[in-house]
């Protein structure tokens, strides 16, 4: 049975706020210790079951972890009563295996000199023109180098469907998508030699001398001496050996294995910002900045291009794909987000390349509230499906907003995740802060939404009608040490861009609860297990875990 929405039982009882605990932290910092640049976790993704979590670096790796307090799901209360199992035990996870799914590559397409794309990096002159009458003001830049160096950094992960208990999965980086599949393989070694183990305790090279010598060999293993020898320190019983036995093979304890099938490359020629598995089970997609692609996971000759906002002038862009993910439930639906703020819903069974949107969600901004960084703030980052399918969260530079599919006209809720940072724009964007790309997530029941914010703290908010749940979790073993004290409550509007005279002047370098700005740890990455109340977040190179 599917979860209830946020918005479908409105005169249910409201929720009682969950109490965060800290679970587990892989990977944990030590006082003092350097953070490797390649160490830094770039993707958090559980599987479908939440048995199975998985995280990219900036190195290229992928580490899978498995959880071990895995429990029969379909047996009754008393049963677990009487085998002595905790009902609220909270997940624990293990590390289970790690490889390398990318590495650097020299990109050598020659690329066109108005080659325009979305940049977030000081190194690119920001072009676009401030004016009363602008109507939109797109963050673009080029890039005049025909040759560049695509990293390795791992920018998502997703999880496919199972099959003979190996684990699919899907990696990214800027270029190039591969196909990992994950299966435990038994070890084999020799374990039976050619000698006794007997005579062959005294020396551990006995069995390997015995192999070594080039003694010409009479019947039953014997030697005779009127040949040359190589190794004369080598002696043998007289009359030999009374019988050869033939090596035995054994299998060990198995270990997991990882195995490239397939590589799904030179399709985008734009940065890949997302990827997202169909629920048909065989197809996926790929977007970048202008396009979305469709690929079959057997074939990877070839994709098709569903989606395309590259216009015939390139002076003519005025938006760009930020992300793309595929319906949960409807194969047929999806929906992608631009940086103009604005989500469109799309159907497959429409046209072969879906030019015309379905559904468009956006919100109109409020008369006269038009600033400098209104557009750059509105770009949306991050979007994820509820689980039911009716709901989509988005996650813009301020706030977090749930868009119900059955209402156009704007979001059902919006939740402002540090308000308190909104009159130091101007220092976010020197230091080039303001193009942080944070995620979000949902709980599997769609009662809650979570996303990252800076000091390494994440936010925790109620999404049911009336919900005044708002919690601030730092990424540490103590997630309550740091609070915001009077939390802003859900809107439904934008607050606008304070102008004239800045409010606190004389201490700009604390938050709103006192605590110092430290935009340098960020916490952009996270997952919501899929049954349980459990979260999974990066700090830098440390995963940290927490569960209510």
């Amino acid at each position: 049975m599917d979860p209830q929405g946020p918005g479908d039982q409105a005169e249910a009882s409201q929720p009682q706020p969950l109490e965060w605990r800290f679970a587990q932290v892989f990977g944990e910092r030590g006082a003092g210790e350097d953070v490797q640049e390649v160490d830094i976790i770039s993707a958090i993704e559980f599987d479908k079951s939440g048995d199975h979590l998985a995280t990219g670096d900036k190195g290229g790796r992928v580490v899978l972890f498995e959880r071990t307090d895995a429990r029969d799901q379909n047996a009754t209360r008393r049963e677990l009563e009487r085998q002595d199992v905790p009902i609220t035990r909270h997940p624990e996870f293990r590390y289970k295996t790690e490889f390398q799914s990318h590495e650097p590559e020299a990109n050598t397409q020659e690329k066109p000199r108005n080659w325009w794309t979305v940049t977030d990096s000081r190194k690119k002159e920001l072009l676009f023109s401030i004016g009363e009458d602008t109507s939109f003001m797109l963050h673009i830049a080029f890039d005049y180098l025909k040759s560049l160096e695509i990293e390795e950094k791992i920018n998502k992960i997703k999880w496919c469907q199972t099959a003979n208990s190996a684990l699919s999965i899907l990696s990214t980086n800027d270029k190039t998508i591969k196909y990992w599949k994950v299966q435990e393989k038994k070890v084999k070694r020799v374990a039976v030699m050619n000698l006794d183990s007997s005579q062959s305790v005294g020396s551990s090279t006995t069995a390997i001398e015995s192999t070594s010598s080039s003694k010409a060999p009479l019947p039953n293993g014997g030697c005779s001496d009127k040949f040359n020898c190589l190794n004369s320190d080598i002696s043998f019983p007289p009359g030999g050996y009374p019988s050869l036995r033939l090596p035995v093979v054994t299998s060990l304890e198995a270990n997991p294995v990882a195995r490239c099938r397939r590589v799904f490359a030179h399709a985008h020629d734009y940065h890949i910002n997302s990827i997202s598995n169909n629920s048909d089970g065989e197809t996926f997609i790929s977007a970048d900045d202008l396009r979305i692609n469709l690929w079959n996971l057997e074939i990877n000759s070839q994709s098709f291009n569903i989606v395309d906002v590259k216009p015939t002038n390139m002076e003519d862009l005025t938006e760009v794909i930020t992300c793309a993910e595929f319906h949960p439930t409807h194969c047929n639906t999806l929906a992608y987000s631009s940086s103009k703020g604005s989500i469109r819903l799309i159907d497959l069974r429409q046209s072969a390349l879906c030019d015309n949107h379905s559904k468009i969600f956006e919100e109109h901004e409020a008369p006269g509230s038009r600033s400098f960084f209104t557009e750059i703030i509105a770009s949306i980052s991050d979007i994820k499906f509820s689980r039911n399918g009716r709901y989509i969260l988005s996650r813009d530079y301020m706030t977090l907003k749930l868009w119900d599919l059955n209402m156009d006209s704007g979001p059902v809720s919006t939740f402002q995740v540090h308000e308190h940072l909104r009159p130091k724009l101007c220092d976010l964007y020197e230091n080039d802060s303001i193009f942080d790309k944070f995620e979000c997530c949902l709980s599997g029941d769609g009662l809650r939404v979570a996303t990252g914010s800076y000091g390494n703290i994440f936010r925790v908010f109620g999404c049911t009608p009336g919900s005044m749940e708002a919690t601030t979790l730092e990424a540490s073993r103590n997630p309550m040490r740091r609070q915001i004290a009077n939390p802003t409550r859900p809107t439904r509007t934008l607050t606008s861009f304070t102008r004239g005279v800045r409010r606190g002047g004389e201490n700009q370098g604390v938050d709103a609860n006192g605590n110092s700005f430290d935009f340098s740890t960020k916490l952009l990455h996270l997952a919501w297990h899929p049954t349980e109340n459990s979260i999974a977040c990066a700090a830098a190179n440390s995963l940290y875990m927490y569960y209510a």
